[in-house]
């Protein structure tokens, strides 16, 4: 594997990485939360904040994994600043999270937050084709002063089944992912009209 400038690994010709979202919980972000080495050096750290979607590195052709500490929005609250640290745009939530189910035990070892990318200020920014889904563990207990959760972000085809559509609970899923273990869902966060989330936690 070849490592860029901008510490992202590049796969040799041929190789995808395609991980489920139960790997991407269990066997990436468990053991980034924990210290433990992973699978692969392959998912970098990244403050996406100091970057629009499109700016990001590894281009702007297909999925991308990023490695993100979440960042309070206030000191002393539970908010996540969604604002990018230029002004220029904001990510904010869409739907329920979903809950990520254990194949193993099946327990519910974390949870999935939809979010898209608007560009402008809140709350009347102009919503693109930008999409993020955003893994965070399910046991308090795992998570450090750190606050890591791990990212995959990726641009919808306008050509493609799967349409931006947002209802009150609507859920975006890249195209070729498969149907969910479980039916279950769980509202952990809510967000603001500044595309913000207060914790229930």
């Amino acid at each position: 594997m070849e490592r860029s400038s901008s510490t992202v690994v590049r796969l040799p010709p041929g190789f995808r990485f395609h991980p489920t979202d139960e790997e991407l919980v269990a066997q990436y972000l468990k053991r980034k939360v924990l210290s433990y080495p992973v699978p692969a050096g392959i998912i970098p750290e990244i403050d996406f904040l100091r970057h629009n979607p499109a700016d990001l590195p590894g281009g702007s052709e297909g999925e991308r994994y990023f490695f993100n500490q979440r960042e309070a929005k206030y000191h002393n609250g539970s908010r996540s600043n969604r604002a990018t640290r230029s002004g220029s745009g904001y990510w904010k939530a869409s739907g329920k999270d979903k809950p990520i189910i254990s194949s193993r035990s099946n327990q519910i070892i974390g949870f999935k937050k939809t979010l898209v990318f608007y560009q402008g200020k809140p709350p009347r920014g102009t919503r693109t084709d930008w999409i993020m889904h955003e893994y965070r563990l399910a046991n308090d207990l795992m998570v450090t002063s750190t606050n890591w959760v791990l990212c995959r972000i990726f641009k919808k085809k306008r050509n493609s089944r799967v349409e931006v559509e947002f209802m009150d609970h609507a859920e975006i899923e890249r195209p070729g992912t498969p149907p969910p273990l479980s039916e279950s869902s769980c509202v952990t966060e809510n967000s603001d009209e500044n595309g913000e989330e207060v914790s229930s936690q």
